[in-house]
């Protein structure tokens, strides 16, 4: 088997690989190991690598973590007390459950499969939770003989089912915040919005040049705006203007801190957790209509093939002509045999914006197809959005996908934020002697936050392209990174409109290594950028507000900056994007099973969007909602999961199910608690599994063995 979290044991202590071991068997506790397989899992080649899993397992066994179900074989033992300290101490950690309350004590019932036995809570600290509550626990105490871990309640979430108590307890549960310190409200509503003659005075003023926003319509934190003036014919100065974070958060002060502990916002299925206090995120730095705003703006000169003249970063002052919605804006930029749609006297806009719409389009759509021509990969996949009624109940689904009027914001983003992490690494911060190539020789780059991407892992590449063999296409694996993605580039082409389309695609981005922040710059893959970071989104990001303090620094004249200091908040900022992610799924999760919960016994078509050892993963094509068949339920047949193919197979019948393959499911069970969402297979539609006959037989190569079904349990 292999896992997409493998730790690197050249870089990893005795402590991590303990930890990664616990994680393995806690979470497959059912699944019986032995060293050769775990010497593959953590990738372990070595001697001293070896004899390091063999230590930790040794002190397992030892603690009676582990048992051996038979010669070499190690598997979870699931009768010790769970109290000996094999993970160092769990004293002081906080875990999220629901509260039962008996007469003369408590308990928090958590799903958290990394404690398996619930939190005894003693009366006295009960923090005045009451029965049936979601609360935050902290343990406090495991007594050697002790059954369950002693803990106290910290908050109280709220009522079980009740929206916002589960919202927060899911954020709780990747331990992000879910309110604000009052001392940093307090200092938000401190903080003068006024704008004075002598700030105006320091900066260029575009207030009467024409400028607007476009966002999502439920959108209040406007951080972006375009403005667009014509020099001469042919020639046009297009400001990318972004709100001015840095003027009013100083570096250090009480709510920079909280900023860079949270590092991003968090948007959830029905509510946004802001990085910065409301005041500062929806009012002083927003970007409103007719209002002046301070910015810190990417201005270009750009000829009519959106070729650069020049370019160059500078603070200002604008003013916002109008506040657009993506919506509005589609309309106005869809053509049809070369001819607008729609006239500009249909559009309800003011002629004069709708012929600077259609100019920045038409300069957004060059940069676009330049882009794509060099190499940048197009994964375009539709976003499934809820409908939410005023308690928080899902009450419908739709499809929200990225178009012209989001192409059109996207590529002066993307321009902005390549042309900044260029100048700075060139030597010139926020000048355009970098793309003219006029700047001194002996410039000397300085430190910046880069956003980083790197080349797709080879072997998930080769498997991708033995799979999709199938099919008859072909994909390269080798070759120079153009290569590469040009030809998946046109896989994604070739497949669109196919039925085969939804699986090639999910496959293609399981290739894909994840965006991260770094001071160390290798370029971002999926652009195909040599140089690029994140300049354009400060009220939500910190790292932007990292690289507005930089440029400002090295503008007028200051050293570089602390590499490893910044490195340490790049990771920081990375660690967060990747539990905001993973926060924002877990919501989505929730609202699936509490829109299923409405349909139990129904029965919905779709598409087997996962294959694993424990069952088949099911997309319903009404309304995206994904659930489980469990393995043991496909009775028919013993099946065996064949990694390789991605897929299940029958050992006596020979039938599969593939992923990819269409087929229709009953709603059976849905955990509200656990956010589980269970189906029945009814039948089976659609088959894309084309195999050679060779290749039906469950696979002999080492890391692809077919595994038993039995007792397997699934990782939620």
């Amino acid at each position: 088997m292999k896992r997409k979290d493998t730790p690197s044991l050249g870089r990893l202590k005795k402590k991590d690989v303990r930890a990664f071991l616990i994680d393995l068997f806690v979470g497959q506790p059912d699944e019986g190991f032995t060293l050769k397989d775990l010497f593959s899992i953590l990738r372990a080649k070595n001697h001293p690598t070896k004899m390091l899993i063999i230590d930790v397992i040794d002190e397992m066994l030892e603690a009676e973590f582990v048992r051996q179900v038979s010669k070499g074989v190690y598997q979870l033992n699931e009768d010790d007390n769970e109290n000996e300290d094999v993970e160092e101490s769990i004293i002081g950690k906080r875990y999220v459950g629901r509260l039962e309350v008996e007469r003369h004590y408590a308990f928090v019932v958590t799903t958290d499969r990394t404690l398996r036995r619930d939190i005894y809570i003693p009366k006295a600290h009960l923090h005045g939770a009451l029965n049936g509550q979601k609360v935050v626990a902290e343990i406090i105490d495991w007594p050697s003989r002790a059954r369950n871990p002693i803990g106290r309640v910290v908050d109280v979430l709220g009522n079980s089912g009740d929206n916002t108590a589960e919202m927060h307890a899911i954020l709780a549960e990747y331990g992000l915040p879910y309110d604000y310190p009052a001392a940093v409200t307090r200092a938000a509503e401190k903080i003068e919005p006024g704008i004075t003659p002598e700030e105006i005075a320091r900066r260029e003023d575009f207030r009467d040049v024409l400028t607007f926003t476009i966002d999502p319509k439920d959108a209040k934190d406007f951080d972006d705006a375009l403005s667009i003036r014509q020099f001469k014919e042919g020639e046009w100065e297009v400001g990318v203007h972004i709100a001015d974070v840095s003027h009013y958060v100083k570096e250090g002060d009480i709510i920079d801190r909280e900023a860079q502990h949270r590092a991003t916002s968090v948007y959830l299925v029905d509510r946004t957790i802001p990085m910065l206090p409301e005041r500062l995120c929806n009012f002083i730095c927003s970007l409103r209509p007719d209002e002046d705003k301070l910015c810190y703006s990417a201005i270009f000169t750009l000829d009519r093939e959106a070729k650069i003249k020049r370019w160059h970063l500078a603070h200002t002052v604008i003013r916002s002509n109008r506040r657009f919605t993506y919506e509005e804006v589609q309309p106005v930029l869809e053509m049809e045999n070369g001819k607008w749609k729609m006239e500009s006297s249909q559009a309800g806009i003011p002629p004069q914006l709708v012929e600077a719409l259609r100019i920045l389009w038409s300069l957004a759509e060059q940069l676009r197809d330049r882009r794509f021509k060099s190499g940048a990969i197009g994964f375009e996949r539709p976003e499934v959005r809820f409908e939410i009624d005023q308690t928080g109940r899902p009450v419908g689904t739709y499809i929200v996908e990225s178009n012209e009027s989001h192409w059109l914001i996207e590529e002066f983003m993307l321009l902005a934020n390549r042309s900044v992490a260029e100048s700075v690494a060139q030597g010139h911060p926020g000048t355009s002697t970098t793309l003219s190539g006029k700047g001194s020789k002996r410039a000397v780059p300085k430190v910046l936050p880069y956003r980083i991407h790197d080349v797709p892992d080879p072997e998930k590449l080769q498997n991708l392209s033995q799979f999709i063999g199938r099919w008859g296409y072909k994909l390269k694996t080798e070759g120079t990174k153009t290569d590469i993605s040009r030809s998946l580039n046109k896989l994604l082409a070739d497949v669109k409109g196919k039925g085969e389309a939804s699986l090639v695609e999910i496959l293609a981005l399981r290739c894909m290594a994840k965006a991260r922040y770094s001071v160390h710059n290798i370029g971002h893959y999926g652009l195909m950028f040599q140089h690029y970071t994140h300049f354009t989104s400060p009220i939500r990001r910190y790292p932007d507000t990292m690289v507005h303090r930089l440029l400002t620094r090295y503008q007028e004249g200051g050293r570089s900056a602390s590499a490893q200091k910044y490195e340490d908040l790049c990771e920081h900022s990375s660690a967060m994007e990747q539990l905001a992610a993973q926060a924002e799924r877990s919501s989505i999760k929730y609202k699936q099973v509490e829109f299923m919960s409405e349909r139990l016994g129904r029965d919905f078509e779709g598409t087997i969007s996962g294959v694993t050892d424990f069952g088949l993963y099911v997309e319903c094509d009404d309304n995206h909602c994904e659930g489980l068949v469990l393995a043991r339920d496909l009775t028919d047949d013993y099946y065996e999961f064949d990694e390789r193919n991605y897929c299940l197979v029958g050992r006596r019948r020979r039938h599969c199910f593939c992923l990819g393959d269409r087929v229709t499911v009953r709603v059976a069970r849905a955990n509200l608690e656990k956010r589980q969402l269970d189906f029945e297979l009814v039948d089976t539609l659609m088959s894309t599994h084309k195999m050679a006959e060779s290749s039906k037989k469950p696979s002999s190569r080492k890391n692809s063995k077919p595994k038993k079904l039995k007792n397997s349990k699934p990782k939620r």
